[in-house]
């Protein structure tokens, strides 16, 4: 007869994301995930594994609750200009109210783990398709309704955006001097006139 677990999945979870975000993948320990998710080695084992299996459920439990917020904004009924200020807005609030300097968990992962490892590889990379679609759509609805004037590549625009978004994300890790995000997103949303 199986144990029933004595801990939230969900939690520990979100306690992960936290760890392995702080510290690196590389650098989190086992002891260190036995000590910070407050369950017993035994219990990690048997339901995650590994370190890294743990890691790569961070990984999309992490990315699933950012593109639900995302997906929040781009289905909204502002317009398109607004749609994308709102969700740069969002991405620097987010990346302002850290005071750690943690960067993005996925930016993190990208550069640390995803060259080593195809399945994190895969992970942000299907991710990161996901994040450009949205801004793809958005700035075609508004190049179709007039209401962004460059006529340049959707696509393109799309690339340029997401970049911007991944820049930001870095530079979050040495300041939080909001004056430097908000250029940015004046600067790019300019592009779109």
């Amino acid at each position: 007869m199986a144990r029933t677990k004595d801990f939230d999945e969900a939690e520990v979870l979100k306690k992960a994301v936290n760890l392995f975000w702080l510290k690196g993948y590389n650098a989190t320990s086992m002891q260190d995930l036995v000590d910070g998710l407050g369950i017993s080695r035994s219990s990690l084992y048997d339901t995650y594994g590994d370190k890294h299996t743990l890691f790569i459920k961070a990984l999309e439990s992490y990315e699933s609750t950012n593109s639900g917020q995302m997906c929040k904004i781009v289905n909204s009924d502002q317009s398109a200009k607004e749609t994308i200020r709102k969700l740069l807005e969002m991405i620097v609030g987010g990346l302002l109210d850290d005071q750690s300097h943690r960067g993005c968990f996925m930016v993190n992962a990208e550069v640390e783990v995803a060259p080593h490892d195809a399945e994190v590889n895969k992970i942000i990379c299907t991710a990161d398709q996901q994040v450009e679609e949205a801004f793809y759509e958005v700035i075609k609805k508004g190049q179709d309704n007039n209401e962004i004037k460059n006529t340049g590549d959707a696509r393109a625009l799309a690339r340029f955006v997401f970049n911007t978004v991944k820049g930001l994300r870095v530079t979050a890790k040495s300041t939080n001097d909001k004056a430097v995000f908000e250029d940015v997103i004046t600067t790019t949303l300019s592009v779109l006139d």
